[in-house]
């Protein structure tokens, strides 16, 4: 059973995996279909994503007439074209982005058909899909707040005519990134075209207006360029990468820094504006970087990440400390109460892995999983089912910060987050491995099965480990026949004393080895080339890496820069970062001092939260920052008083 299930793994692989063109990523991902978790931490959140958020966000969609607009959208065509020249709709909801977390949400359930079929969640998405299509426009246009209301406008943030208003906040053209990149999932996981002709049919629009020279405009949300990206490799036709190309260089110079549209996107140097906008602008540019063989961008989202990473991202990998504009700060302006927007670490994630297949920087991978398990997980509760839009690193235990709200909640009338967590958990297993050459990066830790080709030969994988909660990692590499290539393994940043790739943050204590390799009795310690454990040799099947990962507690500070940290320490292990929250309500934890001779201990706790390792700080008990507020209102904290 279990090589019917890996050749099963290497079939998905070879027909899901996108044609290396002949200008592309250096690193080319092994597609999240070739590998499967099976057992441990990401097991457990990726079987509540299935069985819990993928259908608890398909009903809240349609609860909150997110459905209902591209039906409205169609009564309105079908009845004009019958002879009622005025009718027209209302819109039922709030914003005219909505259209995007129905297409959000059919890309996560499409990434959950790729790994596990189910006939009744497929007809689901078909009824959605023909719903959808009904509200598309003869000509391609689709965008149902217009559509449905087509005689004056039915948001102020939207124009007379189609298209000018989208550089500000009309967002129809980020409506058309999110319906690319759901009708490629559809694609890729059920082989159907439907969905994929609504975005054909759309492309062409944007190419008839835009490709032609006509138009110029810079889009106010960025994301049509990775979804056009993605339209191109699934078609290969090279209009839809233009036309990516188009959008980066039409931004700037002169315009708002909250859009990035102060400059050329090839002379920015600098992590600005609203976060998510930004993250997946710098995303594009990775994408048309590696495609086009332009260094221009990548030069350009070099500098950028560099600020984000060194002088702008919190210690739980959330950027965009600002509430007002969803914004990155000034450089060390990092609040204790900073917005850290969920989306904006879905996208940070998307961002550092491509500079990863860009650059093979192990660096990148660090602040990828510095993100996934702190800033990126709190986003979503322990069940399934209720929602952080925000996440800071401290809570008064009754703030309404929540978008609104105090404390997880089930939707938003703004709900892009829960469906982006949804769609990002489903298809984790496509940052874990990749390929460039004759060697074999390991990326990401968790017990997975999988199945990749290195330098012409396939090669089965399976990791058996409990982390983040264990350092022991057990990495079998079994090619069909005796190859030699390198295998490349990560060291976490913080196995070799850096808690990030920069000064941003640093441990108290330099802790002498951290980590440990050996194939069989042989210790093997080096070369280590950017991050990752180079191990060349010829593999034979049943080959093993033992890794052991020591997981001290880690006292953390802050650079001295950071107002907000001065002072103040906060914990982790591993790549965990903990914090203290208090629901009795005793102390306050933002509050409390750490004593100087406070004893670190660690303790796994199966009866908390799901089953989590607990830190004891003295008499105190801090806990994993992604499960805080799974216990009702209470204070919370990571930065905590330092002993005089």
């Amino acid at each position: 059973m279990k090589t019917k299930f890996l050749f099963t793994l290497a079939l998905a692989a070879t027909v899901c995996a996108a044609p290396l063109l002949a200008a592309d990523y250096p690193v080319q991902p092994v597609p999240f279909t070739a590998v499967r978790v099976t057992g441990g931490f990401w097991r457990e959140r990726q079987e509540v994503n299935r069985t819990v958020t993928v259908p608890f966000a398909l009903q809240q969609c349609e609860d909150s007439k997110r459905l209902t607009n591209f039906d409205l959208a169609a009564e309105t065509m079908r009845r004009r074209a019958a002879g009622e020249k005025d009718f027209q709709n209302k819109p039922p909801t709030i914003y005219p982005f909505d259209d995007t977390d129905a297409y959000k949400a059919i890309e996560g359930a499409s990434y959950v058909l790729s790994m596990t079929p189910d006939a009744a969640l497929e007809k689901h998405l078909d009824d959605w899909i023909a719903r959808i299509a009904a509200a598309q426009e003869p000509d391609g246009y689709l965008y149902t707040f217009r559509t449905m209301h087509p005689d004056s406008p039915a948001h102020k943030w939207i124009g007379e005519h189609r298209w000018e208003k989208d550089p500000d906040l009309s967002h129809e053209l980020y409506c058309a990134g999110h319906l690319y990149e759901s009708g490629v999932a559809h694609f890729q996981a059920t082989g159907k075209r439907a969905l994929l002709d609504v975005c054909l049919k759309n492309a062409e629009l944007l190419w008839r207006d835009f490709g032609d020279g006509k138009l110029r405009l810079a889009p106010g949300h960025e994301i049509v360029e990775m979804g056009l990206v993605k339209l191109f490799r699934v078609t290969g036709d090279a209009r839809w990468l233009k036309l990516a190309q188009i959008f980066l260089d039409a931004r700037g110079p002169g315009g708002p820094a909250y859009n990035q549209r102060h400059r050329l996107v090839v002379d920015q140097i600098e992590a600005v504006g609203h976060a998510v906008r930004a993250n997946y602008l710098y995303s594009g540019m990775a994408d048309v970087a590696a495609l086009t063989g332009d260094t221009r961008y990548l030069d350009a989202i070099t500098k950028i990440w560099e600020s984000a990473t060194a002088r702008k991202m919190y210690l739980t990998g959330g950027v965009g400390a600002l509430a007002k504009g969803e914004a990155y700060g000034a450089d060390y302006e990092l609040p204790p109460n900073g917005y850290n927007e969920t989306c904006a670490a879905v996208a940070l994630m998307m961002w550092n892995h491509r500079m990863f297949l860009l650059t093979g920087e192990a660096k990148f991978m660090d602040v990828f999983e510095r993100t996934a398990f702190n800033g990126f997980l709190s986003g979503v509760s322990i069940s399934g089912d209720r929602f952080f839009y925000t996440n800071p690193v401290a809570y008064d235990g009754q703030k309404k910060n929540n978008s609104g709200f105090a404390g997880r909640v089930p939707w938003f009338g703004c709900a892009c987050c829960p469906p982006n967590l949804m769609r990002t958990l489903a298809s984790l297993t496509g940052y874990f491995y990749a390929v460039r050459g004759d060697s074999l990066f390991v990326n990401f830790y968790a017990q997975n099965e999988g199945a990749a080709t290195v330098a012409g030969t396939k090669v089965k994988l399976a990791q058996t480990t409990d982390y983040p909660w264990q350092g022991a990692v057990r990495l079998a590499v079994s090619p069909e026949k005796p190859a030699k290539f390198s295998v490349r393994v990560r060291i976490p940043g913080w196995a070799r004393n850096r808690p990030v790739p920069s000064d941003l943050y640093s441990y108290d204590d330099q802790v002498s080895a951290v980590w440990s390799a050996k194939i069989g009795r042989d210790e093997i310690s080096g070369p280590l080339e950017n991050g990752f454990l180079v191990i060349t040799r010829e593999w034979r099947a049943g080959d093993i890496v033992e890794l052991n990962f020591g997981l001290p507690v880690r006292s953390v500070r802050g650079n001295d820069k950071i107002a907000a940290t001065q002072g103040r320490v906060a914990f982790e292990r591993g790549p965990v970062v903990y914090c203290v929250e208090e629901p009795a309500r005793t102390f306050v934890p933002v509050e409390w001092v750490v004593p100087a001779a406070a004893t670190l201990t660690a303790e796994p706790r199966a009866d908390l939260l799901g089953g989590v390792t607990v830190l004891k700080v003295g008499e105190v008990t801090a806990i994993p920052y992604f499960a805080w507020n799974n216990r009702g209102l209470a204070p919370m904290a990571v930065w905590l008083k330092r002993a005089p």
